[in-house]
């Protein structure tokens, strides 16, 4: 059984690339030990990541990073099973976002601010893909 959990959350103080780097790392080599793979956003302190893998080390994981000192804020957009990983080749892909994207992602908190969602997706899932489009499929000018 595969499951995932979506979040974000907001750093204590911004990331410097350096910081941004050591902590990509550190979550590739963990997450490939334990077959978890997901992607995480990153935008002037505002952090969103989804993680998938088998939910016994989802869970626990989750509750690491909901007490990590260096976010605050941690709020659980979506904790459930599914049928196929999205990042299957990516033990945590990565990319940063202008303010916009987080904004777009914060509308899923405010139903009213919600985009609408195509029939076959769920809310988050369609606005999860529309973010991973803009951030890793389409190009960058």
């Amino acid at each position: 059984m595969l499951h995932h959990i979506i979040y974000m959350s907001r750093a204590v103080r911004p990331l410097t690339d350096a910081e941004l780097d050591a902590l990509l790392a550190q979550c590739r080599r963990d997450n490939a030990r334990h077959h978890v793979t997901g992607i995480l956003f990153y935008s002037h302190g505002n952090i969103a990541q989804l993680i998938e893998g088998d939910p016994q080390v989802l869970e626990p994981l989750y509750q690491r990073i909901a007490q990590d000192a260096r976010h605050s804020n941690v709020t659980k957009l979506s904790d459930k099973p599914i049928a196929a990983r999205s990042f299957q080749d990516w033990s945590m892909a990565f990319h940063r976002l202008e303010p916009a994207g987080f904004e777009a992602l914060a509308g899923y908190l405010d139903p009213a601010r919600l985009p609408r969602t195509p029939a076959t997706l769920s809310a988050p899932d369609a606005l999860l893909l529309d973010l991973v489009k803009q951030a890793v499929i389409q190009p960058h000018a």
